[in-house]
């Protein structure tokens, strides 16, 4: 079990998707090494910061089914360099072995989680797909056509800032799965995500904070900027939330990154106080 840090740092970046795929990751570095400097524990990173709005979700995952994808590579690079531990908000990929998908089914999409040495450690598949139709607005998104569904299984893992937890993006709007994690014994949830401006605007961080309030969590949300795209506009406004619910950081639509000191013994205060996840 990795020590934790006496009151450590976490920072959520913020990045927008426009440009190719080396100028994301260039600008996706330049923010972490900023969090580094800051002196940042854990830097957690959006949805799709490297891969956004590609069609060939497929091809992306081929390239990037090994540790040796320039996605994959970059990240165990960045970590190493930095000396971060880094969620790597999303890419798509194939099953566990790398070899490929169920037959006509379209790839996950996957989190990684790489230790300050590089190493990648841990996967999670987002379970909860956003397939969403509001006609009044003229809004229709379906994810599934381009990803498949995760197992269900949940991720907990220990890191310098503490004990935590992966939701991605849609998966917020579960409390279940954020319960689950709680059980768990989760003190951070991690949510990198890519939401809409027509949702973002109306739901991103109330559902940030319900979900800190049901666990009494941190709960860490890197979003993905772009609200004056003309298509797939994504809300930005990355936020940090205390396990009171009380917002420590937020961002708007502007690239950068927000930081919060992780305070697990007030979190254990709370928990004392406001016994909602004792067991029965």
């Amino acid at each position: 079990m990795t020590a934790v840090a006496h009151k450590p740092l976490i920072a959520a970046v913020q990045t927008n998707s426009h440009g190719d795929l080396q100028s994301r990751l260039d600008r996706t570095a330049d923010l972490c090494r900023q969090a580094s400097e800051r002196g940042a524990r854990l830097v957690v990173l959006p949805e799709n910061f490297a891969y956004f709005g590609e069609k060939d979700t497929a091809g992306i995952a081929d390239r990037e089914a090994t540790g040796k994808g320039v996605a994959r590579q970059f990240l165990s690079d960045l970590a190493r360099q930095y000396e971060l531990w880094i969620v790597g908000g999303t890419l798509p990929l194939w099953d566990r072995s790398g070899k490929g998908g169920a037959p006509g089914k379209p790839p996950f999409a996957s989190t990684l989680i790489y230790s300050d040495k590089g190493e990648e450690l841990y996967r999670y598949d987002k379970i909860k797909l956003f397939d969403v139709s509001i006609p009044e607005q003229n809004f229709h998104y379906r994810e599934s056509d381009t990803f498949t569904p995760g197992n269900g299984k949940t991720l907990v893992f220990n890191s310098p800032a503490g004990k935590v937890g992966v939701l991605v993006c849609f998966d917020l709007r579960f409390p279940r799965l954020a319960l689950e994690l709680a059980n768990k014994g989760v003190e951070i949830i991690v949510a990198p995500s890519a939401f809409t401006r027509e949702t973002g605007e109306k739901h991103w961080k109330l559902l940030l904070r319900a979900r800190a309030i049901d666990t009494l969590s941190y709960v860490v949300g890197p979003n993905l900027a772009g609200r004056k795209r003309s298509k797939k506009a994504t809300w930005g406004g990355s936020a940090i939330v205390d396990p009171w619910g009380e917002v420590l950081a937020e961002m708007g639509d502007e690239e950068g990154i927000i930081t919060a000191v992780i305070d697990l013994e007030r979190q254990k205060q709370i928990r004392a106080r406001m016994p909602l996840l004792k067991k029965d």
